[in-house]
């Protein structure tokens, strides 16, 4: 049976990262890895992306962890890889669309890194992620409809990054600038 994920309040005095992670979060499709790679090199941090911590750690992809073992299985070693990626030193996470479901997951973020929102119109998500095949959640389906669907359950809890983001269908350049304005830099 369903429950509602934990709706954990970030702390408002955190929101600039100062020596914190800066940890990007938001649906597939928002820009979180091309983003994160050009806000690192930005703010001169090291780039982290946890998707391919997960399939370094696994040795294969998410679509086949996703495949052989289930978004559960993918889900817990996700939390694990991004517990272990959040250690108190400053850099740039991106994370998949999912992690910040998990309570554990948000809270850790939400307590011990800045957590930016990369919040897009789902048509233009919808668009994007049109052009990669590899997305597990969007297996032979049209994206809009389940983007509609991720949206309503993950948006509330997105909200509830430190700080929100558009992304919009502009140059990356644009968001990671509208990044560096919210970080006061």
């Amino acid at each position: 049976m369903y429950s509602p994920p934990r709706m954990a309040q970030p702390n408002p005095s955190q929101r600039v990262h100062g020596a914190r992670p800066i940890v990007l979060v938001g649906l597939m499709g928002a820009g979180k890895s091309t983003v994160g790679r050009r806000l690192a090199s930005r703010l001169s941090l090291p780039f982290v992306d946890a998707d391919t911590e997960i399939e370094t750690a696994a040795g294969m992809t998410v679509s086949e962890i996703f495949a052989k073992f289930g978004e559960p299985y993918f889900r817990d070693g996700e939390r694990r890889v991004i517990a272990r990626l959040i250690d108190g030193r400053p850099k740039v996470i991106a994370t998949g669309g999912g992690a910040f479901v998990n309570d554990e997951t948000r809270d850790l973020i939400l307590t011990q890194a800045t957590a930016i929102w990369l919040d897009a119109d789902l048509r233009v998500l919808a668009e994007r992620v049109k052009r990669r095949d590899t997305r597990p959640l969007l297996s032979g389906r049209d994206p809009l409809p389940v983007l509609r669907e991720l949206a309503a359950v993950r948006n509330p809890l997105y909200a509830l990054a430190h700080i929100r983001v558009p992304s919009a269908n502009a140059p990356h350049e644009v968001t990671v600038a509208a990044i560096l304005k919210e970080l006061g830099k």
